[in-house]
């Protein structure tokens, strides 16, 4: 029987562990901010109900726990550097020392936060702003040397979703990467992660042609992540709300797949990962 293959793409290197993309690999979201879109508030009230969530997560089969602690939601507040870190650190150290052999991510546009949290366990650096937020991050990372997620974004969360004016949305968004990973590389870092990055600075519109033409993307050779889990691009086009949007993220994470998309970025990592064993050997 004939099954989907991911497009083949550079492996990464995780504090020593080689991570490759033979088959699609699943990142589990792990919010501890109060406002999250989807989960705000679920997560954050203490460390024994942040370790219950990490160890559901792992248990549905999440290869990497992305701990987010600052809410990048369209019109999201501000929030200092110290309060990012206060709510990030309790919870990267105790699932490190809970679960050791767990690969963690953390979903930061500081550089400050990105390093606080490598030396406290983290193997990954998920960044939504592309370094255009903190100028400290690309140097960071590559003094780090750790794998670093480059999304594609314009502006700051409480302002992106007013710059969505493109000539072509999937061309313009491969020529920023373009200039971001020569950036990256001149700097000596490595392991680089694309992601095309759904729902920011786009327009429903927009989103839909990026996910049909993704592909294009695989022109880098790097992996490519999709995170389309619960967004307004499923939720309003069908007139729903973020927590009925369960289906329309897994047919839409099914054709990211079918794409030759690598990483799968989801809330609901069971059904993620039922896509991937129905379809990938």
């Amino acid at each position: 029987m004939k099954m989907i293959k991911t497009t083949p793409a550079q492996s990464i290197n995780l504090k020593g562990r080689i991570m490759t993309f033979d088959r699609p690999v699943i990142m589990g979201i792990l919010n501890v901010t109060p406002d999250s879109f989807f989960d705000g508030g679920q997560n954050n009230k203490n460390i024994e109900q942040i370790l219950i969530k990490t160890q559901a997560l792992l248990d549905a089969g999440a290869d990497i726990i992305d701990i987010g602690a600052y809410s990048s939601r369209p019109g999201a507040t501000l929030i200092t550097s110290q309060e990012e870190l206060d709510r990030a650190l309790p919870a990267v150290h105790a699932i490190s020392n809970t679960f050791p052999d767990a690969i963690l991510s953390i979903d930061t546009f500081r550089a400050d936060v990105a390093a606080a949290c490598v030396h406290a366990g983290v193997h990954m650096i998920n960044d939504v702003s592309g370094g255009t937020i903190d100028p400290e991050m690309f140097p960071t990372v590559a003094k780090l040397q750790v794998p670093y997620i480059l999304m594609h974004m314009r502006g700051i969360p409480e302002n992106m979703q007013q710059l969505t004016v493109y000539q072509d949305i999937v061309t313009d968004v491969a020529t920023y990467f373009g200039e971001k990973i020569a950036a990256l590389r001149k700097l000596g870092v490595k392991d680089i992660i694309l992601d095309p990055g759904y729902g920011f600075a786009k327009t429903i519109e927009q989103n839909y042609e990026l996910l049909y033409r993704v592909d294009e993307l695989h022109y880098y050779g790097l992996p490519i992540l999709g995170g389309i889990s619960r967004k307004s691009m499923i939720y309003k086009k069908l007139g729903l709300t973020p927590q009925e949007a369960l289906n329309g993220t897994t047919v839409l994470n099914t054709l990211l797949l079918t794409k030759g998309v690598q990483l799968l970025r989801v809330h609901d990592v069971k059904e993620a990962k039922q896509i991937v064993d129905l379809l990938f050997q």
